[in-house]
């Protein structure tokens, strides 16, 4: 018994020493984007991969939620100067800072989230949003009684006139006469923090004959998916799956597996196989896609998944080409 209880004890000491050992050789910090960790689509959607690699790993992680512009560089400088050897930086307007503190701190890992920048000891990771854009274009289309949908993006930026021109190529594959109206948040950061904009516009849209309106505008966004049910109409979702929130009058929800991208990168860098440069994911790479479960598979009939299914299989095969916004 005494051996045994030994054998126990030094199991368990080895077991300390090797998680202790694993912690110790990456330390994980995520930079969040405005909208806040809990805008319930970008942002979350990245805190819920840092939390899937800390509760498989162990290892806990730092963040920070910015509330201005300036605070990004002082929070990634911070953080690397306190032991962060991987920073997650999460959106296109943290490029600039990415780069500054990436050239400052060449020992240590960043991973910038939907924007490039070209440097040894950084991994770029971008997503092909057109494509699920267009499936949701799609659905939108054949659940339409009306032959009239929008979109409502959040900042007016290259990235969101992706997601909006995808969108509108989906709705005419399926019938080039549809009516797609379109409008944007804004023009600064602040487009993405504004719920009652977003669902006045989306008022604006449905009062105009609309009766799916896509959303591409982060915690904005929410407002547009309330509008729609309180209009008795639908709503479709964007970067995480959004069909819960409002289940039977969300058609579907644009994801963008942001969560998988940052997760991967921080098992990446504890295994050891975490590589700098520039990475695309679209459909055939599983970083985008629709949405479909019990809160929206009613709206869904098997004649529309079918459609989708297939124009889903003509992207990944390279059959059907979907137009990317220049410059996005």
């Amino acid at each position: 018994m005494k051996r045994r209880a030994r054998l126990c004890l030094f199991l368990a000491a080895l077991l300390a020493f090797i998680t202790g050992a694993r912690a110790a050789a990456i330390q994980p910090a995520v930079v969040y984007d405005f909208g806040g960790k809990y805008d319930r689509s970008f942002n979350q959607s990245a805190s819920e991969g840092m939390e899937r690699f800390k509760k498989e790993t162990g290892i806990s992680y730092r963040e920070f939620e910015i509330t201005n512009a300036a605070q990004r560089e002082q929070a990634m400088e911070h953080l690397a100067r306190h032991g962060a050897t991987l920073i997650i930086a999460v959106g296109f307007t943290q490029a600039s800072a990415v780069e500054r503190v990436a050239r400052r701190h060449p020992n240590v890992k960043f991973t910038l989230i939907d924007a490039v920048v070209d440097l040894p000891n950084v991994q770029s990771i971008v997503f092909r949003e057109q494509e699920s854009s267009f499936l949701c274009g799609m659905l939108a289309a054949m659940a339409s009684k009306t032959g009239k949908v929008g979109f409502i993006g959040g900042m007016d930026i290259p990235l969101i006139r992706k997601f909006a021109m995808g969108y509108a190529a989906g709705v005419h594959y399926v019938n080039p006469k549809d009516q797609v109206f379109e409008n944007m948040i804004g023009t600064t950061p602040a487009a993405w923090g504004d719920p009652t904009r977003g669902a006045d516009l989306a008022k604006s849209q449905f009062g105009r004959g609309a009766d799916v309106v896509f959303h591409a505008a982060g915690a904005s966004g929410l407002g547009v998916l309330q509008a729609a049910q309180d209009a008795g109409l639908l709503g479709i979702g964007c970067d995480s799956n959004q069909d819960y929130l409002h289940p039977g009058h969300v058609l579907t929800s644009a994801i963008k597996r942001v969560d998988v991208a940052v997760y991967r990168s921080c098992m990446d860098a504890l295994k050891g196989d975490w590589k700098a440069g520039h990475e695309v994911l679209g459909l055939k790479e599983g970083g985008v896609d629709f949405s479909l479960d019990k809160d929206n598979r009613a709206l869904i009939t098997p004649a529309m998944l079918k459609r989708v299914e297939q124009a889903r299989a003509d992207i990944i095969a390279g059959r059907l080409k979907v137009p990317e916004y220049p410059g996005s």
